[in-house]
């Protein structure tokens, strides 16, 4: 596999010499086309929701070529399935029910991971180890261990990594970050966090047999067993139970903020030193927060605030910047910056529309979290979000969780990551994983 990935960057730096050919031209890269030779294969595992849309991303890209996906749903892969194959007009594009059936192909270059975040650590590092670039979707895990663990086995392979956060890529969270960087607003001092509340009304599940093409068993994978129904697996519900998920203050949004806040505050090597806060936690078939407040502070003094959005909007007038489900609002000494999917508000005005020099603090640019990635396996620069950053997004994430489990204050260590002086705290940076599943 390394040796394909650099014949890729050999094709792209005009290295390889050849004998005379008659070939076609779409088979050289002329008219427009790439030849095969130089594609990246991408094998696509999880082909839901996400990462259908995923995908069709990068199908979009000519110099990516799709031929495999897989999924637990039989109806997901085999959509997904038709779906590339009449793209390119062709059947080359297989699917499986089990992932490691596609990580052992090894013409596969590059894949996506955009199953359930109780899978993510796993598929991932037995990606990394085969050697196959990731775009993995957020969470990374449901443990700082396993964050770890992942971010170990990328950089023993040398692979790249790109993480779903794809806010990085959007031009107005990176304006918003120069703008910080530069002392536009003067010292930064606080930022605060608005996610989505998701509903509080309850939700049972009545236990069922799964229906015929759900391989249910490996829908769980590493959680722990639990009867199949419909409302389980639903994603109004299994977001929001912990064995799958950490509900809004992770991976149906809070990640997303809050690698943000930590790239405002230039943390993507470190994080804060401490963490506390309140929630009210779902008592149904679900049990994560779905309101809270927790407060960090860091090392450098900014101190980060992350809320549901309905408290964001209550603490906070700048939260009311604008109609959004998510924001983060930048407080520094001489005026702030709101900031969202939806726009960016400033204060003092004119500052949304500065512009940021060729000899000022700018940050890696990226207008496509996609094509980052693929940039960054032809060329070996880095991603816009690389591993390391998003082992300490989804740590800043796990420090909120287990605290507020704890119902205490907890000090953290950003160096040996781990926290402080608590060892109950301290038996939570990993999960157990049902048997075989382990990292």
């Amino acid at each position: 596999m390394h040796g394909r990935r650099d014949f890729l960057k050999g094709i792209a730096g005009g290295i390889i010499t050849g004998f005379p050919l008659v070939v076609p031209a779409s088979a050289l890269g002329r008219g427009g086309a790439v030849a095969p030779s130089d594609r990246i294969v991408m094998g696509a595992i999880g082909v839901g929701r996400q990462g259908l849309g995923d995908m069709r991303g990068f199908l979009n890209n000519p110099d990516v070529r799709v031929r495999a996906v897989c999924d637990v749903q039989q109806a997901n892969r085999e959509r997904a399935e038709t779906l590339v194959n009449n793209r390119y007009g062709s059947k080359e594009c297989v699917s499986y029910n089990d992932f490691r059936e596609l990580l052992e192909r090894p013409d596969i270059d590059l894949v996506l991971i955009a199953t359930g975040e109780r899978w993510h650590p796993i598929i991932a590092i037995e990606a990394a180890n085969r050697g196959k670039h990731i775009y993995c979707e957020k969470p990374l895990s449901l443990s700082i261990a396993e964050a770890k663990a992942v971010r170990e086995a990328v950089n023993r392979n040398g692979v790249a990594f790109q993480f779903g956060t794809q806010q990085r890529s959007s031009f107005m969270y990176r304006h918003a970050v120069e703008l910080v960087r530069n002392g536009r607003i003067g010292e930064l001092k606080t930022i605060m966090v608005g996610t989505v509340r998701s509903p509080s009304d309850r939700l049972f599940g009545t236990p069922k047999e799964p229906p015929p093409g759900f391989d249910w068993d490996m829908w769980l994978g590493p959680s722990p067993w639990a009867p199949y129904s419909d409302m389980r697996v639903s994603v109004d519900a299994w977001l929001f139970i912990s064995d799958y998920g950490l509900g809004c203050l992770d991976g149906a949004w809070g990640i997303h903020d809050i690698d943000i806040a930590q790239w405002v505050n230039d943390a993507d090597n470190t994080g804060p030193i401490d963490v506390e806060g309140t929630a009210l936690f779902y008592n149904d078939i679900r049990d994560t927060p779905y309101e809270w407040t927790v407060e960090h502070n860091y090392a450098n003094g900014v101190k980060l605030i992350h809320m549901d959005m309905v408290t964001a909007r209550k603490r906070a007038p700048e939260f009311n910047a604008m109609p959004s489900p998510g924001a983060t609002v930048i407080y520094g000494t001489e005026g702030w910056i709101y900031v969202s999917r939806q726009g960016i508000v400033t204060n003092p005005p004119s500052l949304a529309s500065e512009k940021i020099g060729p000899n000022q603090i700018q940050v890696i640019r990226s207008s496509d979290h996609r094509r980052n990635l693929l940039n960054a396996i032809r060329t070996g620069q880095p991603t816009i979000c690389g591993v390391e950053g998003a082992v300490r997004a989804q740590t800043v994430v796990q420090q909120e969780y287990i605290s507020l489990c704890l119902g205490r204050k907890l000090r953290w260590d950003p160096v040996r990551e781990e926290f402080i002086g608590d060892a109950e705290a301290n038996r939570r940076l990993s999960r157990p994983m049902r048997s075989p599943w382990h990292i």
